[in-house]
């Protein structure tokens, strides 16, 4: 009785088996004609597309090694500034050290300058800038890596961690380093910020137009010599930092509205793109929250010992610490592979929704904040 339903498995199998086998030799058809190809050539062509095929495996191994390898990846990296110690606001002037027999004035770093400046050398010098490399620009068979559920996870982090860094470098050089805002701009963050807005895609090769062009992580590395070029400046009392409560204000405003408008394409993707494992923009989403929220963390973290008299005079700590830990619990989620499934779904998890919810989260303590400063 039993020979009928094993035959009928065994049939199964055999239809699956003969698909896998279609499907692979479809795959390496291209490869079997192309292999005929180049032994029917001569030795000199042979040569010539060898090389070429050897410089193409050693970039891919090169690609897949930065876009998999995160160096000095730490979800708690803001606790290494021990910022709490410090009691003296940004550009406020500290106990003078003796140099050389005179009195030197000292002043206050900037954290949130340094945060910005460590987070930038992060993504250009210590790991590679993954979106201006020449195989992700030409992508997958000419399809966009965003668009793919592979390779484009390191990319979204960088750039969500850039977005949070360039909307840092515009309130520096429009509110923080100014005098309330009308007296000259910094030039070191002048030139810091118009290096962090540069395209985040170019090579040093372009089409528009076409020619040799500067790659997009030369421009970063110079905003990252003229951030620690404006500390060292404003450490020397010579630059300024306008730590007021107005400015913590506007500043904490503009970042609860970045994160707001990134908690909006998380609830559209959500809720219009829910195709659970196979919804292939749902992982770059992800990781541009992640990141953003990751810059965000020690930029807000550096942001305390900056207005440190402004935090105080309003009892903050404690609001701030509550965001702090908001923060570090969003950082905490790193799932292995990304779905967006449906948030009723009891299979399939939503993590955008569960990112959106953190970010929500983090928005609502920064207008708790807000709130307080503006009584």
């Amino acid at each position: 009785m039993l020979n009928p339903v094993v035959e009928f498995v065994t049939r199964i199998f055999q239809w699956i088996g003969r698909a896998i086998g279609m499907f692979i030799a479809w795959l390496c058809w291209p490869f079997v004609l192309a292999g005929r190809w180049y032994t029917r050539r001569g030795w000199i062509v042979r040569i010539v597309i060898g090389l070429f095929v050897l410089v193409l495996i050693g970039l891919y191994a090169n690609f897949f090694w930065q876009t998999q390898r995160w160096t000095d990846f730490n979800p708690d990296y803001a606790q290494k500034y021990d910022l709490k110690d410090r009691q003296a606001s940004a550009g406020e002037e500290t106990p003078a050290v003796q140099a050389t027999g005179a009195s030197q004035k000292v002043c206050a770093r900037s954290a949130i300058v340094d945060a910005s400046a460590d987070l930038t050398d992060f993504n250009v010098n210590k790991n590679q800038w993954i979106s201006s490399m020449i195989l992700y620009k030409l992508g997958f068979f000419g399809l966009d890596w965003d668009r793919t559920p592979f390779f484009d996870n390191k990319a979204s982090f960088q750039r969500g961690i850039n977005q949070a860094v360039r909307r840092t470098s515009v309130e520096l050089v429009d509110t923080l380093g100014r005098v309330r805002g009308t007296s000259q701009v910094d030039a070191d963050l002048q030139d810091a910020r118009g290096a962090l807005q540069f395209d985040e895609y170019t090579w040093y090769l372009g089409w528009n137009p076409p020619g040799p062009k500067t790659p997009t992580p030369s421009y970063y590395r110079t905003a990252i010599k003229k951030l620690r070029a404006f500390n060292d400046h404003l450490a020397a009392c010579q630059a300024t930092f306008d730590a007021r409560a107005d400015n913590l204000i506007q500043f904490i405003d503009r970042i609860a509205n970045d994160i707001g408008s990134t908690s909006a394409i998380l609830k559209d993707r959500a809720e219009n793109h829910n195709n659970g494992w196979f919804d292939t923009r749902a992982d770059d989403r992800f990781w541009f929250a992640y990141g953003q929220l990751y810059g965000y963390y020690g930029i807000l973290t550096a942001a305390e010992a900056d207005f440190d008299s402004v935090i105080k005079e309003k009892k903050l700590t404690t609001l701030w610490d509550d965001m702090e830990g908001q923060f570090r619990s969003a950082l905490r989620i790193q799932p292995f592979i990304i779905a967006n499934g449906r948030e009723d779904g009891w299979i399939v998890p939503s993590h955008l929704t569960t990112m959106g919810f953190y970010i929500l989260r983090v928005r609502s303590n920064l207008v708790d904040i807000k709130a307080v400063l503006q009584q």
